[in-house]
Protein backbone atom coordinates (compact mmCIF):
# COMPACT_ATOMS: atom_id res chain seq x y z
CA UNK A 1 0.00 0.00 0.00
CA UNK A 2 1.08 3.07 -0.79
CA UNK A 3 1.47 5.86 2.01
CA UNK A 4 1.03 9.40 2.17
CA UNK A 5 3.10 11.66 4.61
CA UNK A 6 0.78 14.09 4.98
CA UNK A 7 3.10 15.92 7.19
CA UNK A 8 6.86 17.09 7.04
CA UNK A 9 9.38 20.17 6.99
CA UNK A 10 12.53 20.90 5.03
CA UNK A 11 14.84 24.32 5.75
CA UNK A 12 18.12 25.05 5.00
CA UNK A 13 19.65 27.76 7.65
CA UNK A 14 22.51 28.97 5.23
CA UNK A 15 18.55 30.54 3.71
CA UNK A 16 17.35 31.51 6.79
CA UNK A 17 17.19 30.95 10.11
CA UNK A 18 14.52 28.83 12.08
CA UNK A 19 14.30 30.80 15.12
CA UNK A 20 11.92 28.44 17.10
CA UNK A 21 14.98 26.18 17.38
CA UNK A 22 16.21 27.05 20.69
CA UNK A 23 17.52 25.73 23.79
CA UNK A 24 19.09 22.51 24.69
CA UNK A 25 16.11 19.70 23.23
CA UNK A 26 16.09 20.83 19.97
CA UNK A 27 19.76 21.56 19.60
CA UNK A 28 20.04 18.35 16.96
CA UNK A 29 17.65 20.33 14.74
CA UNK A 30 19.95 23.03 14.61
CA UNK A 31 21.53 21.82 10.94
CA UNK A 32 19.88 21.68 7.24
CA UNK A 33 17.42 19.42 6.65
CA UNK A 34 16.97 18.80 2.65
CA UNK A 35 14.46 16.66 0.25
CA UNK A 36 17.37 14.98 -0.64
CA UNK A 37 17.97 13.64 3.20
CA UNK A 38 14.21 13.09 3.11
CA UNK A 39 13.63 10.75 0.01
CA UNK A 40 15.76 7.31 0.96
CA UNK A 41 13.88 6.91 4.28
CA UNK A 42 10.68 7.70 3.25
CA UNK A 43 10.52 5.39 0.00
CA UNK A 44 12.12 2.81 1.85
CA UNK A 45 9.34 3.54 4.18
CA UNK A 46 7.01 2.81 1.27
CA UNK A 47 5.73 6.57 1.34
CA UNK A 48 4.91 7.48 -2.50
CA UNK A 49 3.91 11.38 -1.60
CA UNK A 50 4.10 13.75 0.94
CA UNK A 51 2.92 17.12 2.04
CA UNK A 52 5.30 19.56 2.67
CA UNK A 53 4.42 22.38 5.58
CA UNK A 54 5.33 25.87 6.45
CA UNK A 55 7.75 26.37 9.14
CA UNK A 56 8.49 30.16 9.36
CA UNK A 57 6.23 33.13 9.24
CA UNK A 58 8.03 35.06 6.20
CA UNK A 59 6.36 35.21 3.09
CA UNK A 60 10.02 34.17 0.67
CA UNK A 61 9.50 30.35 1.80
CA UNK A 62 6.29 29.39 -0.02
CA UNK A 63 7.33 29.62 -2.88
CA UNK A 64 10.51 28.25 -2.69
CA UNK A 65 9.06 25.39 -1.24
CA UNK A 66 6.54 25.15 -4.58
CA UNK A 67 9.44 25.14 -6.40
CA UNK A 68 10.53 22.30 -4.53
CA UNK A 69 7.65 20.34 -5.38
CA UNK A 70 8.06 21.04 -8.92
CA UNK A 71 11.36 19.41 -8.58
CA UNK A 72 10.66 16.26 -6.24
CA UNK A 73 8.21 14.11 -7.38
CA UNK A 74 7.76 13.12 -3.93
CA UNK A 75 5.91 16.09 -2.89
CA UNK A 76 2.31 16.34 -3.88
CA UNK A 77 1.20 19.39 -2.12
CA UNK A 78 2.27 22.47 0.19
CA UNK A 79 0.84 23.78 3.10
CA UNK A 80 2.38 27.43 2.84
CA UNK A 81 2.50 30.80 4.99
CA UNK A 82 0.57 33.93 3.98
CA UNK A 83 -0.25 36.63 5.89
CA UNK A 84 -4.08 36.20 6.79
CA UNK A 85 -4.80 40.02 8.03
CA UNK A 86 -3.38 41.90 5.13
CA UNK A 87 -6.35 43.26 3.07
CA UNK A 88 -5.08 41.47 -0.57
CA UNK A 89 -4.86 38.15 0.90
CA UNK A 90 -7.39 36.84 -1.73
CA UNK A 91 -4.85 38.35 -4.56
CA UNK A 92 -2.03 37.47 -2.59
CA UNK A 93 -3.32 33.71 -2.95
CA UNK A 94 -4.16 34.15 -6.65
CA UNK A 95 -0.24 35.38 -7.10
CA UNK A 96 1.27 31.98 -5.36
CA UNK A 97 -0.60 29.84 -7.47
CA UNK A 98 0.78 31.30 -10.46
CA UNK A 99 4.28 30.94 -9.40
CA UNK A 100 6.28 27.90 -10.54
CA UNK A 101 4.65 24.76 -8.44
CA UNK A 102 1.60 27.04 -7.94
CA UNK A 103 -0.89 23.94 -8.57
CA UNK A 104 0.81 22.75 -5.40
CA UNK A 105 -0.33 24.65 -2.65
CA UNK A 106 -3.21 22.90 -0.82
CA UNK A 107 -3.33 25.06 2.20
CA UNK A 108 -2.22 27.96 4.22
CA UNK A 109 -1.05 27.54 7.68
CA UNK A 110 0.18 30.03 10.76
CA UNK A 111 1.88 29.45 13.62
CA UNK A 112 -1.11 29.84 16.24
CA UNK A 113 0.36 28.22 18.95
CA UNK A 114 3.14 31.14 19.05
CA UNK A 115 0.05 33.67 19.32
CA UNK A 116 -0.28 35.33 22.62
CA UNK A 117 -4.31 35.70 22.16
CA UNK A 118 -5.99 32.42 22.77
CA UNK A 119 -8.95 34.01 20.58
CA UNK A 120 -6.23 34.91 17.72
CA UNK A 121 -8.54 33.35 14.81
CA UNK A 122 -11.49 34.68 16.05
CA UNK A 123 -9.78 38.35 14.95
CA UNK A 124 -12.18 39.60 12.42
CA UNK A 125 -8.80 40.25 10.49
CA UNK A 126 -8.13 36.75 10.68
CA UNK A 127 -11.71 35.44 9.76
CA UNK A 128 -11.75 37.61 6.71
CA UNK A 129 -8.21 35.66 6.09
CA UNK A 130 -9.47 32.55 6.38
CA UNK A 131 -12.88 33.34 4.13
CA UNK A 132 -10.42 34.19 1.58
CA UNK A 133 -8.09 30.85 2.02
CA UNK A 134 -11.90 29.18 1.85
CA UNK A 135 -12.79 30.81 -1.50
CA UNK A 136 -9.66 30.07 -3.42
CA UNK A 137 -10.40 26.35 -2.51
CA UNK A 138 -7.22 25.85 -0.08
CA UNK A 139 -7.39 24.19 3.58
CA UNK A 140 -5.89 25.56 6.41
CA UNK A 141 -3.88 23.77 8.97
CA UNK A 142 -4.47 24.11 12.72
CA UNK A 143 -0.78 24.43 14.89
CA UNK A 144 -2.37 24.74 18.36
CA UNK A 145 -1.90 24.15 21.92
CA UNK A 146 -4.89 22.49 23.67
CA UNK A 147 -5.71 25.72 25.15
CA UNK A 148 -6.34 27.31 22.27
CA UNK A 149 -8.92 24.29 20.73
CA UNK A 150 -11.96 26.19 21.65
CA UNK A 151 -11.08 28.99 19.59
CA UNK A 152 -10.62 26.66 16.86
CA UNK A 153 -14.28 25.20 17.31
CA UNK A 154 -15.70 28.77 17.16
CA UNK A 155 -13.54 29.39 14.27
CA UNK A 156 -14.70 26.47 11.90
CA UNK A 157 -18.24 26.86 13.04
CA UNK A 158 -18.02 30.46 11.67
CA UNK A 159 -16.41 28.98 8.36
CA UNK A 160 -18.72 26.06 7.64
CA UNK A 161 -17.00 26.12 4.01
CA UNK A 162 -13.30 25.95 5.16
CA UNK A 163 -11.87 22.75 5.83
CA UNK A 164 -9.61 23.08 9.01
CA UNK A 165 -6.78 20.05 9.53
CA UNK A 166 -5.31 20.19 12.77
CA UNK A 167 -1.76 18.95 13.29
CA UNK A 168 -0.41 16.82 15.79
CA UNK A 169 -4.12 16.14 17.47
CA UNK A 170 -3.35 19.59 19.03
CA UNK A 171 -0.45 18.60 20.90
CA UNK A 172 -1.98 17.04 23.78
CA UNK A 173 0.16 16.84 27.14
CA UNK A 174 1.47 12.85 26.96
CA UNK A 175 3.96 13.13 28.61
CA UNK A 176 1.87 13.91 31.84
CA UNK A 177 -0.25 11.41 31.04
CA UNK A 178 -3.18 14.27 30.99
CA UNK A 179 -6.29 13.88 29.14
CA UNK A 180 -8.24 16.25 30.04
CA UNK A 181 -9.35 19.32 28.90
CA UNK A 182 -7.34 18.80 25.67
CA UNK A 183 -9.84 15.53 25.08
CA UNK A 184 -13.10 17.53 25.82
CA UNK A 185 -11.91 20.30 22.91
CA UNK A 186 -10.87 17.84 20.57
CA UNK A 187 -14.04 16.48 20.71
CA UNK A 188 -15.39 19.45 20.39
CA UNK A 189 -13.61 20.34 17.29
CA UNK A 190 -14.50 16.74 15.59
CA UNK A 191 -18.00 17.31 16.33
CA UNK A 192 -17.69 19.64 13.38
CA UNK A 193 -18.00 18.23 9.58
CA UNK A 194 -15.52 20.28 8.25
CA UNK A 195 -12.73 19.10 10.51
CA UNK A 196 -10.12 16.91 10.33
CA UNK A 197 -6.74 15.79 12.36
CA UNK A 198 -3.21 14.57 12.06
CA UNK A 199 -1.77 12.02 13.75
CA UNK A 200 1.38 13.18 13.77
CA UNK A 201 3.99 14.66 16.48
CA UNK A 202 2.66 12.27 19.65
CA UNK A 203 6.01 11.21 20.36
CA UNK A 204 7.67 14.36 20.45
CA UNK A 205 5.02 15.70 23.08
CA UNK A 206 6.00 12.22 24.82
CA UNK A 207 9.18 11.30 26.32
CA UNK A 208 11.21 11.62 23.06
CA UNK A 209 13.79 8.98 24.84
CA UNK A 210 11.70 6.93 26.81
CA UNK A 211 8.02 6.73 24.78
CA UNK A 212 6.32 3.54 23.72
CA UNK A 213 3.42 3.24 21.15
CA UNK A 214 1.40 2.16 24.96
CA UNK A 215 2.10 6.04 26.02
CA UNK A 216 0.68 7.42 22.88
CA UNK A 217 -2.13 5.33 22.52
CA UNK A 218 -5.04 6.49 24.76
CA UNK A 219 -4.02 10.23 23.06
CA UNK A 220 -5.22 7.95 19.17
CA UNK A 221 -7.92 6.59 20.80
CA UNK A 222 -9.14 9.57 21.60
CA UNK A 223 -8.79 11.02 18.01
CA UNK A 224 -10.27 7.49 16.67
CA UNK A 225 -13.40 8.11 18.34
CA UNK A 226 -13.87 11.59 17.75
CA UNK A 227 -12.97 11.73 13.94
CA UNK A 228 -12.98 8.61 12.38
CA UNK A 229 -10.20 6.92 10.07
CA UNK A 230 -12.18 8.61 7.35
CA UNK A 231 -10.83 12.13 8.73
CA UNK A 232 -7.49 10.77 10.08
CA UNK A 233 -4.65 11.28 8.24
CA UNK A 234 -1.03 10.20 9.01
CA UNK A 235 2.16 12.61 9.16
CA UNK A 236 5.51 11.82 10.23
CA UNK A 237 6.11 15.69 11.25
CA UNK A 238 10.27 15.03 10.05
CA UNK A 239 12.40 16.15 10.90
CA UNK A 240 11.31 17.12 14.33
CA UNK A 241 10.14 13.45 14.93
CA UNK A 242 13.82 12.86 14.66
CA UNK A 243 14.08 13.79 18.05
CA UNK A 244 12.39 11.17 19.52
CA UNK A 245 13.33 8.44 16.56
CA UNK A 246 13.49 7.12 12.62
CA UNK A 247 11.41 8.28 10.07
CA UNK A 248 9.76 4.64 9.93
CA UNK A 249 9.31 4.08 13.35
CA UNK A 250 7.01 6.85 13.11
CA UNK A 251 4.97 5.23 10.35
CA UNK A 252 5.38 1.85 12.33
CA UNK A 253 3.71 3.42 15.39
CA UNK A 254 1.00 4.41 13.50
CA UNK A 255 0.62 1.22 12.29
CA UNK A 256 0.38 -0.18 15.78
CA UNK A 257 -2.07 2.36 17.03
CA UNK A 258 -4.72 1.80 14.03
CA UNK A 259 -6.23 -1.16 13.56
CA UNK A 260 -5.31 -2.79 9.63
CA UNK A 261 -8.62 -2.01 8.25
CA UNK A 262 -8.40 1.80 8.85
CA UNK A 263 -4.73 2.04 7.63
CA UNK A 264 -5.46 2.51 3.83
CA UNK A 265 -7.61 5.69 5.13
CA UNK A 266 -5.54 6.83 7.86
CA UNK A 267 -2.12 6.36 6.23
CA UNK A 268 -3.13 6.90 2.19
CA UNK A 269 -6.66 8.16 1.35
CA UNK A 270 -7.59 10.38 3.65
CA UNK A 271 -5.11 12.88 2.96
CA UNK A 272 -5.16 12.80 -0.50
CA UNK A 273 -9.48 13.79 -0.20
CA UNK A 274 -8.55 16.80 2.05
CA UNK A 275 -5.83 17.98 0.09
CA UNK A 276 -6.64 17.01 -3.19
CA UNK A 277 -3.83 15.43 -3.96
Amino acid sequence: MTVTDAHHHVWDLSVRDQDWITGPRLTPLRRDFTMEDLEPGARAAGVGRTVLVQTVTVPEETPEFLALAEEHDLVAGVVGWTDLTRPDVAAELARLRELPGGRYLKGIRHQVQGEPDPEWLLRPDVLRGLAAVAAAGLVYDLVVLPHQLPACVRAAAALPGLTFVLDHLGKPPVATGALEPWASGLRALAALPNTVAKLSGLATEADPASWTVRDLRPYADVALEAFGPGRLMYGSDWPVCTLAGTYGGMLDAARRLTGPRDHARILDTTAARVYGL
